[in-house]
């Protein structure tokens, strides 16, 4: 599954990179983009559009939307999986596609995630996803002010189930098995205030599903390591965009992704990658 809402030719040069007779590609394409330019990937073969995208806010629950509906499309498509990798567009392979494949081959039933435990540091900075009121989900001016007031005259909010909470930075991506990603589907389906305390948190994609997952049968098979290899040490809220200055240590990383890239930036980074394959 690839999540995507720009450049469709970068779309085209991983799915390019990541062709492989068992893979099949379903890019959930943001419901507010205009699809025009991406139709021509729809030829590709093997690759299919998410028929019931999400309109996608940044840090707002309707990514987590979004990944559950592409989940569900995949098991209901009559076509037999082993795995659910979920990637973003601006994401690439540091990996020949074989040596992945064979990997997963090994690996079947595993569930690959990145979490952090309920009382690293990470979580006393990000509990406040869950604590307070997020109006992301919503489109119109002064939602932030009106989050502002109803965080400041209600109580905290409390998760409404009794697990421990797991997350991280670009938990997003992850590679589940098909077991798992059908017993994630039917958990949200099944509870559904879970959907509506979730509505009004911020970036869901980044502890919700980690979350249902650590708190489940399926821990037991969990690797905590989502395969990628990505660069926080510029601060902020977004990892380092690589560009040829990064190539040695990309070229020198056991992990089989990377992110993020631009082709806007810098696409001799991605050639130069192609190169070491």
């Amino acid at each position: 599954m690839v999540t995507a809402y720009k450049e469709p030719a970068q779309i085209e040069r991983l799915i390019k990179r990541l062709s492989h007779e068992s893979f099949d590609f379903y890019i959930h394409l943001d419901k507010k983009i205009d699809k025009t330019a991406f139709l021509y990937l729809g030829d590709m073969e093997r690759v299919y559009f998410v028929r019931k995208p999400a309109l996608v806010r940044w840090g707002a629950h309707n990514l987590t939307v979004g990944i559950l509906n592409s989940f569900k499309e995949i098991l209901n498509s009559g076509r037999q999986y082993d795995f659910i990798s979920v990637l973003s567009g601006q994401d690439y392979p540091l990996k020949p596609v074989d040596q992945l494949y064979f990997f997963l081959e090994k690996n079947i039933g595993k569930n690959f995630i990145y979490f952090k435990d309920p009382g690293e540091e990470w979580w006393s900075h990000n509990v406040k996803r869950v604590s307070q009121y997020h109006m992301t989900n919503l489109g119109f001016k002064g939602k932030h002010r009106l989050g502002y007031f109803i965080n400041s005259v209600l109580p905290r909010r409390k998760f409404p189930l009794p697990y421990k909470l797991y997350g991280g930075p670009c938990a997003t991506h992850m590679t589940l098995s098909i077991e798992c990603a059908r017993y994630v589907v039917s958990f949200m389906e099944k509870d559904k205030r879970l959907m509506r305390f979730s509505y009004f948190t911020w970036g869901s994609d980044e502890f919700l599903i980690d979350t249902i997952i650590m708190n489940s049968k399926f821990r037991n098979n969990v690797v905590n390591d989502n395969l990628y290899y990505i660069d926080w040490s510029q601060g902020g809220n977004n990892p380092k965009v690589f560009t040829m200055a990064d190539f040695e240590a990309l070229s020198k990383t056991d992990k089989f992704y990377a992110r993020k890239f631009d082709i806007k930036v810098d696409s001799t980074i991605l050639d130069k990658i192609d190169e070491l394959n």
